[in-house]
Formats: structure tokens, sequence, C-alpha cells
């Protein structure tokens, strides 16, 4: 998801940018488990002979051995850190230029991996060729377009290891989940192990919190907001994982009448911000985008708005990490927002 500020850019860069699309962004215990392009994983790092795992593209990434020199887009690396798998180098948000870890790098040590680029469109062939890549991983908005993997350096950059792309839109989030699991499995990550069992478990508790909280409240009204300097950003409901979850669980969301040519959100300017009746609003998180911090000191609307004034804005995390462990929070803090709200609109 590219920045909202960019909304000039391509699709594919304005969703880079950090745009409200929302992109940025199984039902498991909860229902049916959507596996938009399911491919599966075999092998693992523990067996000694070929690796192999067909991704969202319908591709197959081969080698002799489970890879070990992993290059991967800073959110993917953050998930498959979560399951124990280190990768070697990083692309996308990764520090903020006061150095700190960005929101996308999740628990991830950003001293110890090499960053490749930490921006749009920026992306070091060089190093990553000297780091003797074994896999190349990383989420997919668009059939076939590899998140910051600039275009005009593709082709250089997929020359030099097997690639996995994986759908960070158009499946819902457990789908999305299970195709990281199924790749770090094949790297070796223990799916078995009391921490995973842990956070999916507390997944799934907070899937079915989510759930109740929607059904007890069913007049609380959702906006997905992101906020740039000129525009007011409304994301749609139906294109990335975890909105289309929270709908699948009951959550009623603000779908904008009118999407911008990227077919992502409507884009409002701040004097039409009030056009949609919204109890909670929910802000893109990321790195670029105007904080509700900010928008309250320079943008006279938003603090007008009915949300706002009652004190039930939250921060959307626009790109998940697709770990249990970090998309449980999500849901939680959601469902916790709905429990507390109150009818405002």
């Amino acid at each position: 998801m590219p920045n909202a500020r960019a909304h000039h850019l391509t699709r594919r860069g304005v969703l880079a940018a950090g745009g409200a699309l929302g992109l940025g962004l199984a039902l498991a215990a909860c229902g049916k488990d959507d596996t938009k392009g399911s491919g599966s994983g075999k092998g693992s790092a523990k067996d000694t002979g070929p690796w192999s795992f067909k991704d969202d593209r319908g591709t197959a990434a081969e080698s002799g051995t489970a890879p070990k020199n992993i290059v991967a887009f800073t959110g993917t690396a953050a998930a498959l850190y979560d399951y124990g798998i280190q990768v070697k180098g990083v692309f996308g948000p990764t520090k903020t230029p006061e150095g700190k870890p960005d929101v996308q790098a999740g628990d991830l040590d950003i001293g110890k991996v090499e960053i490749l680029g930490n921006v749009w469109g920026e992306f070091n062939v060089e190093k990553y060729a000297a780091l003797a890549p074994e896999l190349l991983v990383t989420d997919m908005w668009d059939k076939n377009a590899l998140w910051y993997v600039p275009d005009q350096s593709k082709d250089k950059i997929l020359k030099l290891a097997p690639s996995v792309a994986l759908w960070a839109a158009g499946v819902n989030m457990p789908a999305a989940l299970a195709r990281r699991a199924q790749l770090a499995e094949s790297l070796g990550a223990d799916l078995k192990a009391k921490q995973v069992t842990d956070a999916k478990a507390r997944f799934e508790k907070a899937a079915e919190r989510l759930r109740r909280a929607a059904k007890a409240k069913p007049g609380i009204r959702v906006l997905i907001g992101s906020g740039s300097a000129d525009l007011f950003y409304v994301s749609t409901p139906d294109r990335p994982t975890d909105l289309k979850y929270f709908k699948e669980l009951g959550v009623d969301i603000i779908t904008p009448s009118k999407l911008d040519a990227t077919g992502w959100f409507e884009e409002l300017s701040w004097e039409n911000a009030a056009k949609y009746d919204a109890d909670i609003i929910m802000m893109d998180n990321r790195t670029g985008t105007l904080q509700p911090a900010d928008l309250a000191k320079s943008k006279p609307t938003w603090a007008g708005l009915p949300a706002v004034k009652a004190g039930q804005v939250i921060p959307r995390v626009t790109e998940p990490i697709y770990s249990y462990a970090k998309c449980a929070p999500i849901l939680e803090d959601l469902a916790k927002a709905i429990e507390n709200a109150e009818k405002v609109a």
C-alpha cells in the first residue's frame, strides 16, 4: 500500500505509498478458510533433500535444499521471525527517520538484517547479490506484482534467486495467515511449538470475541480512514484481508460510494470529511500518514467528527504482519472498541 498522499501514482504505487487502501491490508475455528491461490509447501529446513513451495502466483520456487539465505519484504520477514525463521535481508519500511523500528518491522532486530531499501522504489541490487540469496519472499496486492520490488530492477532481482509471492489482498486474514504458516513450516518452523499453538488459539479466541461484540452492537458503524495533508481517504472493506474478515465476523464497515481509479478507497477533501456517519474510526497507523494527534492540530473538520469527539478512534494496522501472534491483538482491539462504543453518528 503506497502513500495516500501519492494519489497521482500508479495503482501499485498508491498502495505502497501508504494510502487508505487498507491495503495499506483460516476462518479456521470460525468458519471457512478462504485460501485463494492455495498452493502447498513441501519439504523442510530439516530435510536434506530438495525443497519446493508453490506460491500464490502458481509458481513453484525450488532448490536443492531448504533456503537459508532468505531476503523478504519487511512485514513478511517479521511474520517469519514469529515462527522462528530468520532472514538475512529486508526491503520495505524498516526504520523510521529517527532510526527506530518501523511498525511493519514487528519484533525484528533491525540492526541484524541488511536493509536493501526502506522506501518505495528503493532496492539495492548489489547488496542483494552480495547476500548470496537463496529465496526472495514478498506480498502480492495485485496478481504477479511483487510488493516493494521495483519494476525497473525486477528482472535483475528475480534472476538471482527463486521467489515466493503471497496474497495480501483479495483473501481474508485467516487465509493469508495460513499461507505464511505453510511457508514458514516448509522452511523449518515447528507449527506445533507451544508459542505457535498458543498464538493461534489466542487468534481464534479473539475472532470469536469480535464476532460476539459485533452481534451485540449491530448498530455500530466503523469507518476505515487514512489522512494526508490534503485528503481524507476512506477504504473499501471488499479487498483488504483484515477488512474482509471483519465483515465476515459481522462488523458493520462503511463502504465508500465513489471509489477512485485504484478501486481501493474514496478521496475526500477535509471539508467533506463528515460525508459518512461513523461511530468508530480506524486510522491508518503506517509511517507517512497523518495520525489523530496531528489531525487534531491541523484539521478542524476532523475534530468535529462525532467519533473523534467521543474518543472512539483507534489505530488500524493497515499492513498486518501475518503471524497469529501479531494478528490476534488486531481483533482484540477492534472487539474492545466495539464493546465500549456508544452510538454517536
